[in-house]
């Protein structure tokens, strides 16, 4: 019997600990907080409740351009649907919390029905070959190790004069305890995480102050994506101060002030810090069991997720590779085939597709256009407005576009970008042509639903058809 033994159960571990199972390890996993981890209690599914809640909003405040009004009665006017609707925090924060709750319990009931133990505690490596567990009581137990996955995750970065008090300071795990809507935002990074939250209470309705460092939002994007987002931000009223950087922050009666590295303050009600993460590696013995970190502490792992110590694998936000909960399944997934010898192929960050859950949504694939404009890859290249799909005409859109990327020779379509609502959904289908190497040929004899969103992709492909050169075709 193989002893399989797992410390963290986000989806890493988790679905790491299922492959192991089903290829006949004995797996234990080591949990010390709940089942999904970070990204199912506290990081990706409560967020992404809180933006599909947003999501309504922002449908809800497009309704009178479609010719929809509220009906009225006796008593004030009321001009829009938009001023019908009264957002109650507390309970969208309930009913996130209670989600987020059931898809712990729904994992672990899965797990449990697999033959999985669960070791509710933490653990640490007591060499390469076993592992000491902390059970909840304090007790210990020493387990056999002969194959071992560490899949602790990561929590917020903090900055030394900005410490989060889950009241006025709050980092992206404390949002859900507020019970009312904030008077005034002030987020703190433009980042993806930043971005989100951002979007999300500006479509609630909130005062939102976004202090980026850069010169435009979501800086690790695509740059046409990230342009589109920060003007749709800024017609919708969202005050951004870029080239901007906070360096502490203090609570002040019944709000906060950030203060800028350039003497500048900015007053709010509340503050989020979305200034990064910090891999969960300390006290893991890993230099003792002989495993490689990165200075930031992320462990170093190749491809199929091994370590420097043999037979040690590590998967997700720990990591640092990608921190996407998609990335992190697949790497564990990817270190039981392995480990147990089960047909794999190395991790692909380049068919992995990642996606900012703001309004509109941005979703990319494959390469992306800093590496095309670098030289590094050469590249043909269309986009298409949203604004010209019959579909987004319907629905009242007008911000976004899809774009593709192609070989100048062969075709095969190598990346895509699209920024619409529901672009986590609509990019599926330039994830499949890249993972697939389907050329932009066959990508446009594939029948797409009239009208759709989707009839874009299959529109952009045939607009590189017959093209020649590395110019980008817009339209």
């Amino acid at each position: 019997m193989t002893h399989v033994v797992i410390i963290g159960g986000g989806p890493g571990g988790y679905e790491a600990a299922l492959v192991g199972q089903q290829l006949g390890g004995a797996v234990t996993l080591i949990e010390r907080r709940g089942m999904g981890g970070a990204a199912v209690l506290t990081d990706v599914v409560p967020s992404k409740t809180l933006i599909a809640t947003a999501e309504v909003m922002s449908q809800i405040g497009r309704a009178d351009d479609l010719g929809l009004c509220p009906k009225q009665h006796s008593g004030p006017t009321v001009q829009t649907v938009a001023d019908t609707i009264k957002v109650d925090l507390a309970r969208v924060n309930a009913r996130i919390v209670g989600l987020a709750e059931q898809q712990s319990a729904d994992i672990r009931a899965r797990l449990l029905a697999e033959g999985v133990r669960i070791i509710e505690g933490s653990g640490r490596l007591d060499g390469p070959e076993s592992v000491l567990a902390t059970h909840a009581d304090g007790t210990s137990e020493l387990l056999p190790a002969d194959i071992t996955l560490i899949a602790t995750g990561a929590r917020p970065r903090e900055l030394p004069d900005a410490p989060c008090d889950g009241e006025r300071i709050l980092n992206w795990t404390q949002m859900y305890n507020l019970t009312e809507l904030p008077r005034r935002l002030i987020v703190v990074g433009s980042g993806v995480t930043g971005a989100e939250f951002a979007s999300a209470y500006n479509e609630l309705g909130v005062d939102v102050v976004l202090v980026s460092s850069r010169n435009q939002v979501l800086p690790s994007e695509d740059e046409d994506a990230g342009r589109v987002l920060q003007a749709v931000f800024e017609e919708s009223g969202m005050t951004i101060m870029s080239r901007a950087r906070a360096v502490a922050a203090t609570v002040v009666g019944d709000g906060v002030v950030v203060t800028l590295e350039d003497g500048r303050t900015i007053e709010g009600s509340h503050v989020l810090m979305a200034v990064g993460a910090v891999p969960n590696t300390d006290g893991l013995g890993l230099e003792e069991a002989g495993i490689a970190t990165k200075p930031g502490g992320q462990i170093i792992v190749d491809r199929v997720s091994r370590t420097t110590a043999r037979d040690v694998y590590a998967a997700g936000d720990c990591t640092g590779v990608f921190n996407l909960a998609s990335v992190a399944a697949m790497q564990g997934r990817i270190a039981m085939w392995h480990a147990l010898g089960d047909a794999v192929e190395p991790l692909d960050l380049k068919s992995v597709s990642a996606n900012v859950f703001t309004a509109p949504e941005i979703a990319t694939v494959g390469v992306t256009q800093g590496e095309v404009d670098a030289g590094v890859v050469r590249a043909r290249e269309v986009v298409l407005q949203l604004g010209s799909n019959a579909r987004a005409k319907m629905q009242g859109l007008t911000d976004g576009f899809i774009k593709v990327f192609c070989l100048p020779t062969t075709g095969i379509v190598i990346g895509g970008v699209i920024v619409a609502p529901h672009a986590s959904e609509l990019i599926h289908t330039l994830s499949l042509a890249v993972r697939a190497k389907i050329t932009v040929d066959q990508l446009a004899q594939v029948f797409t639903v009239y009208p759709s969103l989707s009839g874009s992709v299959g529109e952009a492909a045939r607009r590189l058809h017959g093209t020649a050169g590395d110019e980008a075709l817009i339209y």
